[in-house]
């Protein structure tokens, strides 16, 4: 998707059917997520991209909507004062929001200015489909507020100051340390995104993960070793349904491919932005109303937010190795993954832990019972599946890491129960609809 086609149309005053339409801001977040995409941005910095942005639209929702919902301001650290309208101004609340979004999306992402061609078209449709000039600007001036105050406040989560940040240390002579895996031997990413504000938990240890198993590949009886066996055992025998939940979930949004000498990248939809795709995907399902859809979309991106932020912190806490690096070393040279390891530390799993998170908010918005069909990645050449509820989605998603080659299989499982507790802390804490 590369933007709105605006198509002239001789009936006036329908900028409600058109604007209005929560597909409109599902839409628009997926303009959000191919941009994030096309920049190469990580799935930590991505999963911030989506929580200020979707957190914007949010608040002018819940100032629109004041009799259903409540504002974040004083429930997310450091969110204290959000711009209120006037009761006199004729603000198109669901206008406003998506200008919202995409005003604070473009500004925590790169290039600047890159959704702009977009809001351009959003205005040019409220004009064209009837929208009165007065409400056009009230509306905007609004929006423009609530980007301004919400980029102030993302100003303040230490983002920048991990910009300079010291580089991860390599310390290849510590046994069962993580060390850059191939293809790209990249360098450890966002070694220091702990450190980041988070929005809901008190700090990144606040569900600290136990150790995982001690390093030890001579005792065959130890728990690490039997971790790296059932490893071996499960990917050297894949089926072809296991080979696809691993595909379907890989969610690599820069997967480096080695030809001879030729290298070429593609890209995907990181795994926060797979799960804003299924916000959408639920969304429609439910038939859920434009307020509830950004609803649901804000919770969800707050998860997933303070999720990465608990997993980064086992992640670096702990330090292991990939399982490519202890197999290729002391168990087969010629063994390799499904899928391509990403260059962080491998316990806990990133992907089981935002699931998980994401999950336990889109269940507390549309329930546990909503049957869906995940459509995310058509577009990428990966057929769909079905799920029957996104818990069980994300049982899948945690059994793909496994089967990738990516996760030994204990961290699979500590993942997803700590992400689950990232997940409640957002549903039994946060009070957005009344």
């Amino acid at each position: 998707m590369t933007g709105i086609v605006v198509l002239s149309s001789c009936k006036k005053n329908d900028y409600k059917q058109i604007l209005h339409d929560p597909a409109m801001y599902s839409r628009t977040v997926h303009e959000l997520n191919s941009i994030v995409m096309g920049n190469n941005f990580t799935p930590v910095v991505a999963s911030r991209n989506y929580a200020y942005a979707n957190i914007a639209a949010y608040e002018v929702i819940a100032a629109g909507n004041p009799q259903h919902y409540t504002s974040l301001s004083g429930q997310l650290n450091g969110l204290k004062d959000v711009p209120k309208p006037a009761a006199s101004e004729k603000i198109d609340f669901e206008y406003a929001a998506l200008l919202a979004f995409c005003g604070v999306g473009q500004t925590v992402t790169f290039p600047e200015g890159s959704m702009q061609y977009y809001t351009d078209s959003l205005h040019t449709m409220a004009k064209e489909h009837g929208m009165p000039d007065e409400m056009i600007a009230a509306s905007e001036i609004y929006a423009k507020q609530v980007t301004a105050a919400i980029v102030k406040w993302s100003k303040g989560d230490n983002y920048l100051e991990t910009r300079s940040a010291s580089k991860y240390s390599v310390k290849s002579n510590i046994p069962g340390r993580w060390i850059p895996t191939p293809p790209s031997y990249a360098a450890a990413v966002e070694s220091h995104w702990q450190e980041i504000r988070p929005m809901l938990m008190d700090s990144a240890s606040q569900f600290r993960v136990p150790p995982p198993p001690v390093y030890n590949i001579s005792d065959k009886n130890s728990k690490y070793y039997q971790e790296v066996k059932y490893m071996l055992d499960v990917t050297g025998k894949l089926t072809p349904e296991q080979k696809e939940i691993a595909d379907f979930w890989d969610d690599n949004p820069g997967k480096l491919n080695v030809m001879g000498h030729v290298q070429y990248i593609t890209k995907k939809f990181s795994p926060p932005g797979h799960w804003m795709s299924i916000a959408g995907i639920a969304a429609e399902n439910a038939k859920a109303d434009f307020p509830t859809t950004v609803y649901g979309f804000a919770k969800t991106s707050i998860a997933l937010f303070d999720a990465f932020i608990q997993c980064w912190d086992a992640k670096y806490f702990y330090n292991t190795a990939r399982p490519e690096t202890v197999i290729t070393k002391f168990f087969n040279a010629d063994w390799r993954p499904h899928l391509q390891t990403p260059p962080f530390p491998e316990y806990t799993c990133g992907h089981s832990t935002i699931s998980s998170a994401a999950a336990e908010a889109l269940t507390s918005v549309y329930g546990d019972h909503l049957a869906y069909r995940d459509t995310s990645e058509l577009e990428f050449g990966i057929k769909s599946r079905s799920y029957k509820s996104f818990r069980a989605a994300a049982e899948e998603n945690n059994w793909a890491r496994f089967y990738g080659g990516l996760h030994f299989h204990n961290s699979c499982t500590v993942a997803h129960e700590y992400g689950k507790k990232v997940g409640d802390l957002v549903v039994d804490k946060l009070v957005m609809k009344k």
